[in-house]
């Protein structure tokens, strides 16, 4: 059986790996691989960065699209269903956190990723899953399915921003995404669903993502001075330092700041974190951090996707490689946004 495989923590080691049937005990339910989404942590598990768990060798493939050949009785599946698999595993002995069912936000880091830490991914012509970690992917989505995963990290951070915000008064009307990736797109998606102007940050306006911001209603810039706005809520998808400073500057008055993009290195910036300090400080800004999601952020997923327009959803599947020749979605092309792995091919 074929699979997308790395050795982890071993530099272009990326390959098309000749695997064994999958255990059951990865799950009762058997499926079929059908699509799976490429994305910055396959990247940086393929450069070696990221992964070094001891392992000889981890199947790739996080963000997932599969339909059922075998589904246990009672287990709320039939086969034929479209599914996509959730990522993270709670910890053998859980936290607190995973206990209740929020392994998102694991205490203790023994927790588990399919295609990411200590646990092979979808990224195979077959896979198991538990029951419990599969979600339903309707019809009609189809080959759209495969952004449910990177559409749960967007769900669960609105729902983070949401949280905060609460703190007060809050009734956000201009958001800043940067980022017009995948990620920051599917941020912008969310936003124009709640009914607010979208401004969108990137630093090229070639390709199809300034039309894709247009047809949202947002406005897209390549520079943050053009952003005339001050932003009750920014969602940060890039990573990069100057970048994050310089949205959090434009934060309005207890707006909330979420930041969902790493930087694939370290690196160093120039700037008076102490007037930066001060800044979010007096207006009673915050900023924190989201990576994951629960269970219920991918059912949220599905509704968020169930509501866009298809088309729209189209265009952010930008390139298909057959698994024969999956290695090759790791090398950026013009116009590309999400790159998928066809595991039939």
């Amino acid at each position: 059986m074929r699979a997308m495989t790395v050795i982890p923590g071993k530099a272009d080691s990326a390959s098309v790996g000749q695997i064994a049937e999958p255990p059951e005990a990865d799950g009762t339910m058997l499926v079929e691989g059908v699509l799976a989404g490429i994305c910055g942590t396959d990247l940086e598990l393929v450069s070696g960065e990221f992964g070094r768990d001891g392992a000889d060798r981890l199947v790739l493939g996080h963000e997932s699209l599969g339909q059922v050949l075998d589904a246990p009785p009672g287990s709320g599946f039939s086969n034929g269903d479209l599914v996509a698999g959730i990522v993270r595993r709670p910890d053998p002995e859980p936290c607190p956190a995973c206990a209740r069912g929020e392994w998102d936000f694991c205490r203790n880091g023994r927790y588990t990723e399919r295609g990411i830490k200590g646990h092979d991914g979808y990224g195979a012509e077959r896979w198991r899953v538990d029951p419990y970690f599969a979600v339903r992917v309707p019809a009609e989505l189809g080959r759209l399915g495969v952004l449910i995963e990177p559409a749960s990290i967007l769900t669960k951070a609105w729902e983070q921003v949401d949280r905060v915000g609460g703190r007060s008064w809050y009734e956000p009307k201009h958001v800043l995404v940067t980022g017009a990736g995948p990620i920051g797109l599917l941020a912008a998606l969310i936003a124009a669903q709640r009914g607010y102007a979208v401004h969108v940050l990137d630093r090229s306006d070639e390709g199809p993502k300034p039309q894709l911001v247009r047809d949202l209603g947002g406005t897209f810039v390549t520079n943050l001075e053009d952003v005339r706005v001050e932003p009750d809520v920014v969602i940060e998808a890039t990573g990069a330092g100057p970048v994050v400073v310089e949205s959090a500057k434009l934060l309005a008055p207890a707006g909330v700041m979420c930041l969902t993009g790493i930087a694939p290195g370290p690196s160093s910036i120039d700037v008076q974190m102490d007037a930066l300090v001060r800044q979010l400080v007096i207006r009673n800004a915050a900023l924190l951090g989201s990576v994951n999601a629960a269970k219920r952020h991918y059912a949220d997923a599905v509704d968020v996707l169930l509501a866009a327009d298809r088309d729209w959803l189209d265009r952010l599947i930008t390139r298909t490689v057959p698994l024969s020749e999956w290695p090759n979605a790791l090398t950026k092309e013009p116009g590309d946004i999400k790159v998928v792995v066809d595991l039939r091919a």
